[in-house]
């Protein structure tokens, strides 16, 4: 077998494509493999999407139990694509119902698994047995619209006919006929009042419908804040135990030696304020702390030997001295002879 090396490069490079390419594709469709995206999928026929979206989740009892695959019209109607986990049981008369998740567009599908038997995957769930949410935004745009859309001074003027007709009637009637004369004025007085707050109403309507994307990551941000701050719950909780615990056994420790920590404290009061009265003196003592240091710093780097000279070590030799002057002494003999033998002293230098 040849070896890498020996190999045609460009062989190699084809193959190593083909086997990232491969990974990347099984990457991106995990969901549908046999194994890992293990799973059924059921449909169901709404009236109406009501904005859900593909990728939300699926709950029963409001557990995730699988998430939306597709959704697509089919025969008028909106059929739902959705994948179960395995071993989550769907009977034969489960009812879905999409809800929403938050106020700012997010949906769900409720799964309510009803029935013994169990649903047949490739079966439709009909329209009968599904439900849809009452959107918030489109309400409030029909109620701006229906306001609108009534004429207050004839509404007025038709609680007063109510309330004239009724004129005759039992002293109950003719108060609650009062309460309506009252609140039909107090419409028609408020008509440009609530004419104003509709507006304002409809404006924030169409600015939070407009940012609904930027509120839905904030909102998805800090779920995943809140979802870190949950994986680390037990780390937190550990470490206050831990920390609670630290705090019984140092009180303990303490309650057992206080006979030994007072004193012990009471002399460390004591070491503190002499170190304070001799401040001055510490500070002399650092000052000249440095000078020795740099001396000995020099004395000591340049290698392995100390560079320093030691004064008067070993006594100082004796020196030669200096030729005597003296002259030998002549004497006489008893033969009258001179005689030539130095005097006692130190002999002469030779020249």
């Amino acid at each position: 077998m040849k070896p890498f090396r020996e190999r045609n490069p460009a062989v190699l490079g084809t193959v190593a494509l083909a086997g990232i390419t491969a990974g990347i594709v099984l990457a991106l469709n995990l969901d549908s493999l046999p194994v890992i995206g293990a799973g059924t999928t059921y449909h169901a026929h709404f009236a109406e999407a009501a904005g859900l979206k593909e990728g939300e989740e699926v709950r029963i009892a409001g557990v995730k139990v699988g998430k939306v695959t597709g959704l697509d019209l089919d025969a008028g109607k909106v059929r739902v694509d959705f994948k179960i986990d395995e071993g989550v049981h769907v009977g034969e008369a489960s009812v879905v119902h999409i809800k929403i998740k938050t106020l700012l567009g997010a949906h769900y599908l409720a799964l309510d698994p009803i029935g013994k038997r169990a649903q047949k995957p490739g079966q439709v769930i009909p329209v009968t047995r599904t439900h849809t949410p009452y959107e918030v935004v489109p309400a409030l745009s029909d109620l701006t619209e229906n306001v609108e859309a009534i004429d207050t001074d004839q509404l007025a003027k038709s609680f007063d006919t109510l309330s004239e007709t009724f004129e005759n009637s039992p002293e109950e009637i003719k108060a609650s006929l009062r309460g309506l004369r009252r609140i039909s004025e107090t419409i028609s007085s408020r008509d440009d009042d609530l004419a104003l707050l509709i507006d304002r109403a409809r404006d924030v309507t169409e600015a939070l419908d407009q940012r609904k994307g930027d509120l839905v990551s904030i909102v998805r941000e800090g779920d995943r804040v809140l979802q870190a701050v949950k994986a680390r719950r037990q780390t937190i909780h550990d470490l206050l135990v831990n920390t609670y615990a630290l705090a019984q056994q140092l009180n303990a420790v303490i309650d057992e030696n206080e006979d030994e920590i007072k004193p012990l404290l009471a002399n460390l009061q004591k070491v503190t304020d002499i170190l304070l009265d001799n401040r001055k003196n510490l500070d002399r003592m650092v000052q000249l702390m440095s000078v020795y240091s740099k001396q000995f710093a020099d004395a000591t780097g340049t290698g392995r030997w100390f560079d320093s000279y030691i004064q008067n070590l070993l006594p100082v030799p004796v020196s030669i001295g200096e030729p005597s002057t003296d002259r030998p002494t002549k004497k006489k003999g008893s033969g009258g002879e001179k005689n030539n033998k130095p005097a006692d002293g130190p002999l002469p230098l030779l020249p």
